[in-house]
Order: structure tokens, then sequence, then C-alpha cells
């Protein structure tokens, strides 16, 4: 899709992305400290740079919207959905930022009445761009995707990722990469960025993708990626997902069943 057949919005989370990544590049290339908001939560200075650059272009170009963004930790009020609202994650991936791995990401996305319109997810260690818009598709680079068309676990594999807690959440997560394994599934992935896990689901690189705990700086721009490759996306327990923290499984659709029943047998107790 060409820039100009896009939405003001996605012009405009395109233009804030690249500038981000620009920025975080030139902070891995000149040094930067890290602080622990929690045990392995990982924040930068370049976290708080990047998303101060964006959200100053968005409140310069629509001053009225609403921001949520992760470092600013605002919170929605559950029955009072803006009517415009940006969804940022100024770095997702610091643990991999901070270690040097080019596997992190700048995520962008624009709600309108709680829908996604637009999603922009871009890697600039690598010049990886994915964008979504509702009802056009969604695309790497040039490439239109889909989702894969796999029918049964056992030819696929599946992303999925940690929570920062190291105790319940994390053992139900064990607990159902052991069951995936005896399904005879190709292998896991945990690769420690949310957005690009998504996205991966998306290009078909996994049949599906979970997670126990994500927020929505997380996975605002990466589920409209998947919706629009053709594949589903809701909580670990088969609910609509809605713009708060909690879980998320994605998939081809195909796989979506079958998930979630291995998530109900291995995870079952711990969300109730």
């Amino acid at each position: 899709m060409a820039l100009e057949q896009y939405s003001a919005e996605m012009i405009l989370a395109q233009a804030a992305a690249r500038a981000a990544g620009e920025l975080l590049l030139e902070y891995q290339q000149r040094g930067f400290t890290i602080r622990e908001k929690r045990t392995s939560d990982l924040v930068s200075e370049a976290d708080i740079a990047s998303e101060k650059l964006i959200l100053d272009q968005i409140r310069a170009r629509f001053p009225d919207h609403t921001i949520l963004a992760e470092e600013s930790q605002t919170e929605l009020q559950e029955n009072a959905i803006p009517e415009h609202l940006w969804i940022v994650d100024p770095l997702d991936g610091t643990t991999n930022f901070a270690h040097g791995i080019p596997h992190f990401a700048v995520s962008i996305a624009y709600y309108r009445h709680g829908v996604a319109e637009c999603g922009v997810v871009f890697n600039p260690a690598r010049n990886d761009w994915y964008v979504a818009a509702r009802g056009a598709g969604a695309w790497y680079q040039a490439e239109r995707l889909k989702v894969g068309p796999q029918q049964s676990l056992t030819d696929c594999l599946v992303g999925l990722g940690f929570y920062y807690d190291r105790g319940a959440m994390m053992e139900a997560t064990l607990a159902t990469i052991h069951q995936l394994f005896k399904t005879g599934i190709h292998g896991v992935r945990r690769f420690g960025t949310a957005s690009l896990d998504l996205a991966h689901v998306a290009r078909g690189f996994y049949g599906a993708y979970f997670e126990y705990q994500l927020s929505p700086w997380d996975f605002a721009a990466g589920r409209l990626l998947v919706e629009e490759a053709g594949g589903r996306v809701t909580t670990a327990q088969g609910t609509a997902l809605l713009l708060k923290t909690g879980s998320v499984l994605a998939s081809n659709a195909h796989l979506h069943p079958r998930m979630l029943e291995i998530i109900q047998q291995t995870a079952g107790d711990f969300f109730s």
C-alpha cells in the first residue's frame, strides 16, 4: 500500500515510529542507563525518550486525542473508552535492547470507539515494518500478510511469552509448554517482544502465540496485524480481548479451539 492511501492517523503512526526507532538506535550507539521497575522488568532512558517523542508528535497533530502509553502508565476506565485513543509502546523488548539483541520494536496503534483502526510495529534494528489498517489488510514491507494454513498443532511452531512474575503464572506457562510438546508441535519460541510475536503469527511463522499477562500497549497494534491477516485473537480463556491487562491467545484461527483446550487443561486453575 502506498503511504498516500493511509489515513492521517496511519501516516502519523508511521512517522512517529520511524523517528522513535532512529532515536533508539542512537541510544544503543552512545549508551544508556537502565533501572528496574520490578524484578527482571527493565526500563531505560531510551524507553522514556522514545515515549516522549511519540507523545509529542501525537499531541501536536491530534491535541484532543487520548493516549495510553507504557511509561506514562495511564489507566482507562472500563466503561469509558475514549472516542480517539492512541496506544503506545515506545520500546517493546527492553531486555533484548539492553543486552544488544536486535529484536525490539516500537508499537503504535490508533483505536476509535475501542476498535483498532490502524497499527504499526517497527523493528528499527532490522528496518522491519509491519502495518495494518482495518479493512485494508496487514503488511510486512510491501508484502501482504496471511496467517499460516496449519490445521494441526503437529504442523507448527508456537510462540509464547513469560510475564515478569516468577511464581504461579510462570508455572502455568511451563505446564502449557509441557503439554504442547506432548501434542507433537515442531517447537516453541520465546523472543521477548510481544508485538513482534503477534506479527509473526500474522506472517505465518507461528501457528499460535500465547502469553498469560500482557498490557494493552503490548498487543494493541499486533492484534490488528493478526486479525487483518485472517487470524483470531482472544484472551487465553477464549473471551473478547478488551483494552486492559490480561491474557492473550492469537492463532491462525484453525488452531484456536485446540489451543484453548490445552490452556484450560494446563492453566485453567490459574484463571479461576
